[in-house]
């Protein structure tokens, strides 16, 4: 209803400026036709009379200039798009004139809406649009009023955001300055956040180490106890303590059991030793299924710098020794491993996954020459193919230079911190479109200092995700 109360009042605003302009050529005439301009004066105010529904804004004391800027301000803010029209030569106006054009848009833009319609707008109409809508906008919507902050608790809101196909994901990292808080990165609008999550109640140092449904996973630094978290709602909780009491350094991976957070989810560690269990949010509970196939190698030399990719409810670990991948299935729990040789000169090297393709990242050193390069795992042959490599002019910053690498998230969009004593950099990489990004800088809130990132997890952005 805005847009058309705006459309009428620009369309009485060209009438009365045709009909000025026709008023104005009329007085050019020579002074014998001064009657026949008084009698087609009286004319046209008749037939204005007859017409009522062009009604019009007074633009008696504007200029042409000012009248352009009335379309382009209406068509920025009203509900529909305007082209703008022709403008003549740019002349100086007076700051009066200014001020004058300034406040008629806001007048146009200010209307109320009409609340006899809007009162009967669809409430379920609303959940779906909001839950189509960026984050960062859905949290301001909260402060509208009450119905709309606890769309959170939804079931109706819940079943709209499973509908919604998922973006590319946010990462959750770690900074070196502050490990108790965490910084939020989203790459869509390329801009950090930095929420603040309740921290545990033992205060102790949590690292985010896997991730499902929107849902992130926590490991104290002291590898003892587990954390689940909802990084946009501050839900935090704590898990049960594990059955199995190994103090030693654990990979860590999670799945969930349907299409989201909300049918439940499974988090798994395994330690060098064969040791493993598992935790199931639905008994909230750690299981120890068993124990792994005599045909493993062990102890596992798993690969701790790689972070577990999950694949619907597989699971896949990196090992070194030797060099392969060992793979758990959460449905049926049973263990396989993979023996693949990794790529000569490699460092660094951790897994990824997109669209259920197993993919490997790692930085290839060859004399003083340094690159990202990216493989690909062929299903038939079980062996690493080069499919993309950083840019030849971002590698120039390598070289001669020991550049280490931490891969901060695996999901589909790589997060690649890569740093030295002279450089510290973060870049993302997305796979499907083989499109390499620089990221800015994380710099804290009324801050000035660039944090240094020390670890993270990549995790799909999930409003109703409950741990």
């Amino acid at each position: 209803m805005e847009g058309v109360a705006m459309l009428k009042q620009l369309i009485g605003q060209l009438q009365q400026l045709l009909d000025s302009s026709h008023s104005h050529s009329l007085i050019l005439q020579p002074s014998h036709n001064t009657l026949l301009f008084h009698q087609q004066q009286q004319q046209h105010q008749h037939q204005q009379q007859q017409h009522p529904r062009w009604t019009s804004l007074d633009i008696e004391d504007s200029s042409v200039d000012d009248f352009c800027g009335l379309v382009v301000t209406a068509g920025k803010s009203g509900s529909f798009r305007m082209s703008e029209p022709v403008k003549p030569p740019p002349t100086k106006k007076s700051r009066r004139d200014r001020s004058r054009g300034k406040s008629s848009g806001r007048s146009c833009s200010a209307e109320v809406m009409e609340q006899e319609i809007w009162k009967n707008f669809p409430e379920d109409l609303f959940e779906a649009v909001i839950a189509r809508l960026p984050i960062a906008t859905f949290f301001r919507f909260r402060s509208v009023c009450r119905q709309w902050n606890s769309m959170l608790t939804s079931q109706s809101f819940s079943q709209h955001c499973t509908e919604v196909t998922q973006a590319n994901p946010w990462f959750y990292t770690i900074t070196h300055e502050n490990v108790n808080s965490g910084a939020m990165y989203d790459p869509s609008l390329k801009k950090w956040h930095h929420p603040t999550i309740s921290t545990p109640p033992t205060k102790l140092i949590v690292l985010p180490v896997a991730s499902a449904g929107g849902l992130v996973c926590f490991l104290d630094i002291g590898h003892r106890n587990f954390f689940v978290c909802n990084p946009l709602t501050q839900s935090f909780k704590e898990l049960p303590a594990r059955s199995v009491k190994v103090w030693s350094r654990v990979a860590v991976g999670m799945t969930i059991n349907g299409n989201s957070a909300g049918s439940g989810y499974k988090i798994l560690w395994v330690g060098c030793d064969g040791e493993y269990e598992v935790y199931d949010s639905v008994r909230n509970s750690w299981i120890r299924p068993g124990n792994m196939p005599a045909g493993m190698k062990l102890p596992l030399s798993l690969n701790f710098r790689s972070q577990a990719v999950s694949i619907d409810s597989m699971l896949y670990f990196m090992r070194s020794d030797p060099e392969g991948i060992v793979s758990y299935d959460m449905a049926t729990g049973v263990w396989k491993q993979y023996i693949i040789p990794a790529p000569l000169h490699l460092t660094d090297h951790t897994l990824a996954e997109c669209d259920g393709q197993i993919m490997l990242v790692g930085l290839l050193t060859k004399n003083a020459a340094t690159c990202v390069c990216i493989w690909e795992l062929q299903k038939m042959t079980l062996l690493w193919k080069e499919v993309d490599r950083m840019p030849n002019i971002w590698c120039l910053d390598f070289y001669g230079k020991h550049v280490r690498m931490t891969c901060l998230g695996n999901k589909g969009l790589l997060m690649l911190s890569l740093r030295s004593k002279q450089m510290n950099r973060l870049v993302t990489y997305n796979i499907a479109r083989k499109e390499w990004l620089k990221v800015p800088g994380c710099v804290v809130p009324r801050g000035r200092k660039r944090q240094w990132i020390a670890c993270g997890t990549a995790f799909h952005p999930c409003l109703t995700a409950v741990a």
